[in-house]
């Protein structure tokens, strides 16, 4: 089985969000949540939780994101 790019998750404090998903996605999200839990042996009873996850890992590897987050924000000289 090939590995999933999601890991285990951690617990870490929440921000509240409210949104709608489609039906599609959010059977796809169960599928995603039962197959991660086989690989990893960690129940996920809320799929929903593994959105901050997903959405974290999509922004880790966009580059274009990344290139731009950094020309944004560089990093401090003389630091260190």
């Amino acid at each position: 089985m090939a590995k999933l790019k999601l890991g285990a998750i951690e617990d870490d404090k929440p921000v509240k969000l409210t949104h709608e998903l489609p039906a599609s996605v959010h059977r796809d999200l169960v599928a995603y949540a039962e197959i991660l839990a086989r690989e990893t042996g960690q129940q996920i009873n809320e799929p929903v939780k593994l959105i901050a996850p997903m959405l974290a890992r999509f922004m880790a590897t966009d580059r274009n994101f990344v290139r731009a987050r950094r020309a944004r924000h560089p990093p401090k000289r003389g630091d260190g």
